[in-house]
């Protein structure tokens, strides 16, 4: 009988998630582990099962018809069916409730991502939409506004599938991109006193959701970000009609995340409320997106999970010259050099999201409050980066078969390359690092030396790194075009620092039990290095870039 090579199986995500368990048992007593047992486990069966299900039918996508049979305009989007069953999981498992429940010790948002992380590799990007609402409950929080509050947030906060609403984010449009200052869509009053929206937003993920926040500039009110409002509109009528005003030109063609539906649109008096004053809508917007970039970063430490769990597996399985994979010294060393950056990025990634609880609980000192703001955009950059590189990476390591399609390995890679986009570019996020620095790096680097287990002999490089990042920070700041082509250097160097930082507490943690394993992560983490400031000057970029 001709060889049939075997593919990569996926093991259960939770029971065979080292890290992931090895963070539970530190972060959780045993009743909070337990309480947590049942969401967890039944969100790993059900990755299990749409893996399964993935492999085994034609991949959907979703359909948009403009039209019904007689002409009348309905822009009906079809949805697949792992979408079909986001609410009930949602509702269920708390993907977004738990977030909000109040926790002693603030560890609310970590049983929260917990059950993120288990769920995305599976949801088909429905997770979009969940960090959108998530994004949403605290924008509207800030706001104040009690009745709108009243309005909305049981509703993205349902048990109830049949309750849930969904928000979208409709901030991009073809004139401005991440520069939102130069926001078109007008925000006119109607005879009534109400405010409408006018004009086209070019990119809103998940339309289907049946809110949005969107950004629109007040008539008359001026240019630049400042002038910007912030509205939250309601996107269905009762009978489920999409509210008048609202059209849909037409679905996004994507690289990937291709389940999702995202769109292009054109608003002609659609009904919204502004958010407070419809003044300071970029400002406004900020407590949503310290959210959504943590959602992208638990997210896209669950693609490279999920794509590790499938190399690592294809390793046992496939024999070539003579032996298995796995056993091949270059083949070992090349998994467990991305399985040490893994699970750095993950104690930065799960760092973090303790640190959001613990600041929404009040519980988080002002030094700890500091760090989180300049933590969350340096966890979300350096982990979008991270997850290209290691899902390419493991698509190599199955050789051709990680190129097939009909593998699923591919469309891990494809959607991977969202990560570093949404939410802010990594280039933008860069300099958004710069603006929480304020007097530099010099505050974090404190912070992060308080949280290095004493006595611990690989703090040293550590500090040092810290010490040249601090540096470096004093000596471009006295010329911001050298500060600024410097903002990505600086930021990765940082949040590798940051990373190294948190692995070694948690291979303390470990050690204490016996478990040497996230120690030689460290050890190997930091053999890669932590440094990543830049060397060229300004001169030498318009060299290279010169053209004849």
């Amino acid at each position: 009988m001709a060889f049939i090579q075997q593919g990569p199986r996926l093991a259960h995500p939770l029971h065979h998630d080292r890290v992931l368990r090895a963070w539970l048992h530190a972060t959780f007593d045993a009743s909070e582990r337990a309480a947590l047992e049942a969401d967890l486990t039944a969100l790993g069966d059900y990755a299990l099962l749409a893996h399964a299900r993935a492999l085994e039918t034609p991949r959907e996508e979703p359909v948009l018809t403009t039209w019904d049979a007689w002409g009348r305009r309905v822009d009906r989007i079809a949805l697949s069916t792992t979408w079909r069953e986001g609410a009930a999981l949602t509702t269920r498992h708390g993907l977004l409730w738990s977030g909000q429940e109040a926790h002693a010790r603030g560890l609310q948002r970590a049983a929260q991502f917990a059950r993120v992380y288990l769920y995305h590799a599976a949801s088909a990007f429905y997770t979009c939409p969940l960090a959108m609402t998530d994004g949403a409950v605290a924008a509207l929080k800030a706001g104040g506004d009690s009745g709108l509050i009243a309005h909305a947030l049981p509703h993205f906060l349902s048990r109830d599938a049949d309750a849930l609403w969904l928000s979208g984010q409709w901030m991009t449009e073809t004139v401005g991109g991440s520069d939102v200052a130069r926001s078109e869509v007008e925000a006119r009053r109607d005879d009534a006193g109400r405010w409408r929206l006018y004009g086209r937003k070019w990119f809103t993920s998940a339309i289907v959701g049946e809110t949005a926040l969107a950004l629109a500039r007040p008539a008359g009110a001026g240019n630049g970000a400042h002038a910007l409002g912030l509205f939250f509109v309601e996107t269905r009528q009762p009978d489920g009609a999409w509210q008048d005003g609202l059209r849909i030109q037409r679905l996004k063609d994507k690289l990937g995340t291709r389940e999702l539906p995202t769109a292009e649109i054109e608003l002609d008096g659609l009904a919204a409320t502004a958010l407070g004053e419809p003044r300071h809508g970029v400002r406004k917007i900020a407590p949503m997106l310290n959210i959504t970039r943590t959602w992208n970063t638990l997210c896209a430490l669950a693609s490279m999970r999920r794509a590790l769990a499938l190399a690592g597996d294809y390793a046992l399985r496939r024999e070539a010259f003579g032996g298995a994979l796995i056993d091949k010294p270059l083949h070992r060393d090349t998994l467990a050099a991305m399985a040490a950056e893994f699970e750095a990025a993950f104690a930065l990634g799960f760092g973090v999201a303790r640190l959001l609880g613990e600041v929404e609980s009040g519980l988080a000192d002002a030094d700890s409050v500091a760090a989180w703001r300049v933590l969350t955009p340096l966890a979300k950059l350096w982990t979008g980066k991270l997850a290209v590189r290691i899902t390419s990476e493991c698509l190599e390591a199955c050789g051709g078969a990680g190129y097939i399609e009909d593998t699923g390995l591919p469309q891990l890679l494809r959607d991977a390359q969202v990560y570093p986009i949404w939410e802010g570019t990594t280039n933008v996020l860069a300099l958004d690092v710069l603006r929480a620095l304020e007097d530099g790096p010099a505050p974090l680097g404190a912070w992060l030396r308080a949280q290095w287990p004493v006595q611990n002999p690989d703090a040293a490089p550590v500090h040092a790194t810290l010490d040249a990042a601090a540096r470096w920070w004093q000596q471009a700041r006295q010329e911001r075009t050298r500060l600024e082509a410097g903002a990505r250097g600086l930021a990765l160097t940082l949040a590798r620092c940051a990373a190294a930082t948190l692995l070694a507490r948690a291979a303390q943690s470990a050690g204490t039990h016996g478990d040497a394993r996230p120690a030689a992560a460290l050890r190997r983490f930091m053999e890669h290095g932590l440094l990543r400031l830049p060397g060229s000057a300004a001169d030498e970029c318009a060299a290279i870039l010169a053209q004849d």
